[in-house]
């Protein structure tokens, strides 16, 4: 039985572990085929180019990253700025994406700690989330006494077997008791007053790309035993000191060159299909024939390539079903401004917020990263980022200028600031987990013998979230491959997988 998150036995769990009878490196003439340079495409090829493995990476961006890319664009003054897709937290327990970054910085050394975590209102004084122990109960102990929020009455009134099921998560029994109720209804049960509900638990549950309404209750509740219940690092997380091109893509780009493998940008996959033993790639500029074939695409893209590839549809019917009924969540909006002046010096950088109809976080990147601390100590300015994300809006201009209203709300000295550039946008690609959802998405291992699938919505068999279940999916597919051909597969770490009251019978009441 896999153990549970406790006192004392707050630590990384081994979720795979390597056959030392096996060997390491794949049989001479092995290749791979990923189609995808996110980071499930690029997880997988480094898994693979490392043990011999003939790589070729096809991305259809004349970039890579997927929703963690970068790229440059002039500003009106004449210097040149990266733009990132959008901010992104780098938790301590992403241990299979942290490992993936070693491969190229073994320090992580571009990764700097975000002192602090508020979670801020326009409403309500602030949270701050930084600091908590990482066992329960002890930092649910920890948070009721330092939270502004959470008070005596919510903690009497607040339902028993609600609470509960947060400290028991079971892959097993959570889903079956919950993912056919939506969050909003599993948070109306708990009973929790608005201002707790707002500023723990509103903040928490759109940071998946979802109103609380369109997210499982059984996804929210593993959620926040990954995040908060069951993290043996706590809830504190870093981010990047300069852009995600220079710190990540490049330098693992370099790696894969030098492991041999073929990485190709400006290259769109139009169809794949079955072709004897193995799997034909049709791309803009060439024709592949490969025995493995990873499909490492953001949901909407994959379902959009098996309904052009309708050999592989006949070949894989369960694939081609599941694709069919993935959903994609609602778009995210993201604003990056650049101001004339500083916002004020007792802003972080970095907000959840909550409690605004659209903003859900605001990142001062000319106080996170290099690039864009120079460009604000030489002009005087700032370079802020709003980010909604899940936005009922549907035109991006009009989605940033609501933001920025809301911005100004929160922090009035931005009101009158002067933007003196802007880059918005409006974007669907993040995957939805919706309630009734779990067991019909697609697994990494699929009904076609050397086709494989990754990606942060894929149906995984160990607990992960965001940008740590993209990369653990890529090993998993990479794993499948070694599997097939007789190799060790490689370690994967995860946090524990059961919560502190996981199988422990109710006390009758």
């Amino acid at each position: 039985m896999t153990s549970r998150a406790a006192p004392l036995r707050m630590r990384p769990r081994r979720l795979v572990t390597a056959d030392p009878l096996l060997p390491r490196q794949v049989p001479a003439g092995t290749e791979a085929v990923i189609v995808g340079g996110g980071i499930a495409g690029i997880s997988a090829a480094v898994v693979l180019a490392e043990r011999g493995v003939d790589v070729t990476v096809l991305e259809a961006a004349d970039h890579l990253g997927g929703r963690l890319n970068a790229w440059p664009e002039t500003l009106p003054d004449g210097t040149e700025q990266m733009i990132e897709h959008g901010f992104h937290a780098f938790f301590r327990h992403y241990y299979t994406w942290r490992s993936i970054l070693r491969r190229a910085d073994p320090q992580l050394s571009f990764l700097a700690a975000v002192p602090s975590y508020p979670v801020i209102s326009a409403h309500w004084p602030d949270e701050d989330l930084s600091g908590l122990p990482a066992a329960p109960p002890l930092n649910l102990l920890a948070l009721a006494v330092r939270s502004k929020s959470l008070g005596r009455r919510d903690l009497l009134s607040a339902d028993a077997d609600t609470g509960r099921a947060l400290l028991a998560y079971d892959r097993a029994t959570t889903f079956a008791e919950f993912d056919d109720l939506d969050a909003a209804t599993f948070l109306d049960r708990f009973g929790m007053s608005e201002r707790t509900r707002t500023m723990l638990f509103e903040a928490f549950a759109r940071s998946f790309f979802c109103n609380q309404g369109e997210l499982s209750a059984a996804e929210l509740v593993a959620m926040f035993h990954y995040y908060f219940l069951g993290n043996p690092e706590g809830i504190g997380f870093d981010v990047p000191d300069t852009d995600y091109s220079t710190a990540i893509w490049q330098p693992l780009r370099r790696y894969l060159d030098g492991l041999g493998a073929t990485v190709a940008t400006g290259a769109p996959v139009h169809s794949v299909a079955p072709d004897g033993q193995g799997w034909q790639v049709s791309a803009a500029d060439r024709q592949l024939h490969t025995k493995n074939l990873v499909l490492a695409l953001d949901p909407g893209a994959l379902r959009t390539l098996l309904a052009d590839s309708p050999e592989t549809a006949a070949a894989a019917p369960q694939l081609a079903q599941r694709c069919e009924s993935l959903r994609v969540a609602p778009p995210f909006a993201v604003s990056r401004l650049w101001f004339d002046r500083d916002v004020a010096p007792v802003r972080p950088g970095f907000s959840a917020v909550s409690g605004q109809a659209n903003l859900d976080s605001i990142a001062v990147y000319s106080r996170l990263e290099r690039p864009s601390i120079e460009w604000a100590r030489a002009t005087g300015g700032s370079i802020v980022e709003l980010h909604s994300y899940s936005c009922r809006l549907t035109d991006a201009i009009e989605a940033a200028d609501a933001l920025r209203a809301e911005l100004a709300t929160l922090w009035p000295e931005t009101a009158d600031a002067v933007v003196l550039h802007r880059h918005d946008r409006l974007e669907a690609t993040a995957p939805a987990f919706p309630p009734g959802s779990a067991g019909t998405r697609p697994g990494v291992r699929t009904d076609a013998r050397g086709l494989r699938v990754a990606g942060d919505f894929v149906e995984l068999p160990y607990l992960s979230g965001l940008m740590e279940r993209s990369a653990m999916s890529g090993v998993l597919a990479a794993n499948d491959v070694f599997a097939e051909v007789g190799v060790a597969a490689e370690p994967i770490m995860g946090v524990p997988q059961r919560g502190l009251l996981a199988g422990i019978p109710r006390i009758p009441r």
